[in-house]
């Protein structure tokens, strides 16, 4: 019997401990890979000469375009809101350069958040991520007359990456 009770009482731990492992596992996942409002990594870029399909828009027209990526629920997208105001403002000095926000929202409520972070950006797409080719929010990506990209920045970005961007949709003051 002192055999069977020493038996019974593994079990119970090896079990026990397996559900703490699957529990730690759940928990180590959830946090390292938090969901569609991370920062990715920065290989998660739309590969540069890249086509980019949205319907009804005039490439040519535009000249280059800066695709904002964003999503209503991304707190990286809202804590970079500073920055596309500034983006907004630095291109109205630069009319070479087109600004269009994509949303995976239905247009009134993406309209209605740009509105409430102060971000004035008059053509407003919903698409969804895959169909602009990329895997996570924030993305911005400069694209050209022939709907290629030339360059794309993903994630919430760095002081030295936002100059970047800036000089690269044509700011005279970086």
């Amino acid at each position: 019997m002192n055999n069977l009770n020493k038996r019974i009482n593994l079990a119970l731990n090896v079990m026990i401990a397996l559900v703490l492992v699957s529990i730690a596992v759940v928990v180590i996942r959830h946090y390292w890979h938090p969901g569609r409002s991370a920062v990715p990594p920065r290989d998660y870029g739309v590969p540069a000469g890249s086509k980019v399909s949205l319907p009804d828009i005039d490439w040519e027209k535009n000249g280059q375009t800066l695709l904002l990526v964003l999503d209503t629920g991304c707190a990286y997208c809202t804590a970079s809101a500073p920055f596309y105001q500034q983006i907004v403002r630095e291109s109205a000095h630069n009319r070479g350069v087109q600004l269009i926000a994509t949303f995976p929202q239905e247009i009134s409520k993406s309209k209605q958040y740009l509105k409430d972070h102060n971000v004035s950006i008059d053509e407003v797409r919903q698409s969804s991520l895959n169909a602009v080719g990329v895997k996570g929010t924030p993305t911005l990506i400069l694209i050209n007359r022939k709907a290629e990209v030339m360059q794309s920045w993903p994630g919430q970005l760095s002081p030295e990456t936002e100059k970047e961007v800036l000089l690269k949709i044509g700011s005279t003051r970086y």
